[in-house]
This record gives C-alpha cells, sequence and structure tokens, in this order.
C-alpha cells in the first residue's frame, strides 16, 4: 500500500440535505477505501434533521472531514458548486 505522501490529494463532494441517518454509513464507506489522502468536503443545504451533528461527531476524528453549510437553503446544485470551491485536490 502507498503512504499518503505518495498519493496525490482526492476532493471528494458530498452536497446533502436532511440524510443524517445515513450519513455515518457513508462517511465510513468512504473512511474504509485503501486510498488514503483524500478530504471530505460535506455541504449541507440547511438540513433540519440531525445531519450537522452526524458529521460533526465523525470529523471530531478524521481532519479530512470537512463540514460547511450553505446561508440558505439553496437547492443541489448550488449546494454542490459550493462544495467544489473548497476543494484542494483532484
Amino acid at each position: 500500500m502507498l503512504y499518503m505522501r505518495d498519493q496525490e490529494l482526492i476532493s471528494i463532494v458530498m452536497p446533502s440535505w436532511n440524510c443524517g441517518a445515513f450519513l455515518k454509513e457513508t462517511i465510513k464507506s468512504v473512511q474504509n477505501q485503501t486510498y488514503m489522502n483524500w478530504e471530505l468536503l460535506f455541504q449541507d443545504d440547511c438540513s433540519t434533521d440531525d445531519t450537522k451533528e452526524a458529521v460533526l461527531r465523525l470529523a471530531v476524528d478524521d481532519a479530512r472531514i470537512k463540514y460547511e453549510c450553505n446561508p440558505q437553503n439553496s437547492g443541489a446544485a448550488i449546494t454542490r458548486n459550493n462544495a467544489l470551491r473548497r476543494t484542494r485536490g483532484k
């Protein structure tokens, strides 16, 4: 297996709205990959469930997970584009 310093940074964009019930399983599937040098840019579209709390609980133990929330509910395309502006990798 390659070490992180030998791997290019990959940015994973995850726009969401009210998907707190599925986040742990989804994020764990990213963490379980063999490729290690990634950042997960989570963009919340003003969820009203426990989405924020669910992501932040996992981000405490993994600095590669980065949470941000739109200033107002904006829809899927704008939410995705907001996350894309934050990418640092491929």
